[in-house]
């Protein structure tokens, strides 16, 4: 068992906690989710707004909530309406520092094309997500930080800061959102050695934090988050 066990713990009961996440992309998907509750949207809304605050979540947060609610304005606040009606801004001007509008007039495409087919995201894989939704090329070394973000929101179901619609998926089976931040947090914490922050990384390090957090090893995301937040303090 890691050494540094009992303190990540503690930081994951502390900061699995609404309040600390007032200004985190995750407020968007979780309204939406609060309206399919009273069968005020669809879970197709809720996906979207996912998948939309997912890809901007990099950078400031006061910065990414600001362009997070400007995508969403664009949308009229209705996802999949926007989405399947197929008229989406697309030019050259910044939505989110170096995404422009075009490249979110083509994942919103590409979130059409594959409702015509099919009900939900949920299953697809990570390398489907980042080549079907995002556009992205195929890259099984990748980490896929947004895609594992978007799904520990959408799996894991403890009522607090995530959301639990995707009840096919179990949250023993996520994997990490690996970025620079949590990279330098789980060196720091021993929860892995590697200096690449690469898929093979964050397996290392949700292997590792499967031994403290027992099927929920993305529960350990709040204990990283914490301790990056206390360190700063």
């Amino acid at each position: 068992m890691n050494p540094n066990a009992a303190i990540l713990r503690e930081y994951a009961a502390r900061y699995n906690d609404p309040v600390y996440f007032r200004e985190d992309p995750i407020i968007f998907p979780k309204h939406f989710a609060e309206l399919y509750a009273r069968g005020e949207c669809s879970l197709h809304d809720v996906e979207i707004a996912a998948v939309i605050s997912a890809h901007l979540a990099w950078g400031r947060r006061a910065m990414i909530v600001r362009d997070c609610s400007r995508a969403l304005d664009e949308m009229g606040n209705k996802p999949y309406d926007y989405v399947m009606r197929g008229a989406y801004r697309c030019d050259s001007c910044s939505l989110h520092r170096t995404v422009m509008w075009s490249e979110f007039a083509d994942i919103c495409a590409a979130l059409k094309r594959y409702y015509e087919n099919s009900p939900s995201l949920e299953h697809l894989s990570a390398d489907d997500f980042r080549t079907r939704i995002y556009c992205r090329k195929s890259d099984p070394r990748a980490a896929n930080k947004k895609i594992n973000m978007l799904r520990r929101w959408m799996v894991r179901c403890d009522g607090k800061v995530d959301l639990g619609l995707w009840r096919d998926s179990s949250p023993a089976d996520l994997i990490i959102p690996l970025d620079v931040h949590v990279h330098t947090v789980a060196l720091e914490m021993g929860l892995t050695s590697r200096k690449s922050a690469d898929l093979t990384t964050a397996m290392e390090i949700t292997s590792e934090l499967s031994e403290i957090f027992p099927g929920d090893p993305c529960l350990g995301d709040f204990a990283l988050f914490g301790y990056g937040v206390t360190r700063k303090s």
